[in-house]
């Protein structure tokens, strides 16, 4: 299964018209809206990385109000991480602060990065991806205080990690 990330922004005012939108796409798995430099994170997953590049080209990039998209595609490092044990906090409820934190580490240190992030339990999911960044991760928290807590005490804090930029999702916009 192939796996991309694409951050994009849009038209002020015009979030939650195109996260609706984006959601009816055949392969998105999820898309929400964040605080930062990015309006809107989406994730996919098809069957190919061609497949993928259909979407982006030829679907979100000539949706009339996005401006801009940078697309993160993944390594295979889904089998690196384990998540399913890490949903039960989503399922019931309990993680009302979600965001992504996109990361730069050193050249090389991309898996040693991917596995100690899967040892913090409030990091859902993790890959490695090629484009502007190194790994993306999505943090689920019980609220805004933690989740300050677990970018900037746990996730900065580890070794390798050059810089990271972490994109809050806005649970309002879904």
């Amino acid at each position: 299964m192939a796996k991309a990330y694409v951050m994009m922004n849009c038209d002020l005012g015009s979030e939650k018209e195109v996260i609706s939108s984006l959601k009816k796409i055949d392969g998105i798995k999820e898309a929400r809206g964040t605080l930062g430099l990015y309006d809107i994170v989406a994730q996919l997953e098809l069957d190919s990385e061609e497949k993928i590049r259909e979407i982006v080209t030829r679907t979100i990039r000539k949706m009339p109000k996005i401006h801009t998209t940078v697309t993160l595609t993944r390594s295979e490092s889904g089998e690196l991480f384990q998540s399913s044990e890490k949903l039960i906090g989503v399922m019931l409820g309990q993680n009302l602060a979600q965001a992504y934190v996109v990361i730069h580490c050193d050249k090389g240190k991309e898996y040693p990065t991917l596995k100690n992030l899967s040892h913090i339990p409030e990091v859902k999911e993790v890959d490695v991806v090629f484009g502007f960044y190194d790994v993306i991760c999505k943090i689920e928290t019980p609220d805004n205080t933690t989740l300050e807590n677990i970018v900037t005490k746990a996730i900065r804090a580890l070794p390798h990690i050059k810089s990271s930029m972490t994109l809050n999702i806005i649970n309002e916009q879904d």
